[in-house]
């Protein structure tokens, strides 16, 4: 069932006062939030992994595996090689500029 959807029966019950109509909202909100806690982590690991790069990343451009190499060691637990080139790539486009090659580069914007 889309989000969508669900929104729209939690809003369509939201006065019906009875205890299956309360069963329903909670099970529609426990599967709205569900991922929540997740996608709060990740942000906070993408935010701390941020600080480090950007202390890192100068008006030199260097490659993806130049800055995993450089970063590595301060980087938090669990964040790899793949994290940080998606992060550079899709997450932090407005503060890194990409240098189109046959291997692209990426310096600070």
């Amino acid at each position: 069932m889309k989000k969508a959807t669900m929104n729209t029966i939690l809003t369509l019950i939201a006065t019906i006062d009875t205890p299956e109509a309360e069963a329903v909202r909670a099970e529609l909100n426990a599967e709205l939030n569900k991922g929540a806690e997740e996608k709060a982590r990740s942000a906070e690991l993408y935010d701390a992994a941020k600080a480090v790069v950007m202390d890192e990343l100068g008006d030199t451009p260097v490659t993806i595996s130049e800055l995993y190499e450089a970063v590595q060691e301060n980087l938090p637990d669990g964040f790899t090689k793949g994290k940080l080139q998606y992060a550079v790539t899709r997450l932090w486009t407005d503060a890194i500029v990409k240098i189109e090659g046959k291997v692209n580069t990426y310096r600070k914007a």
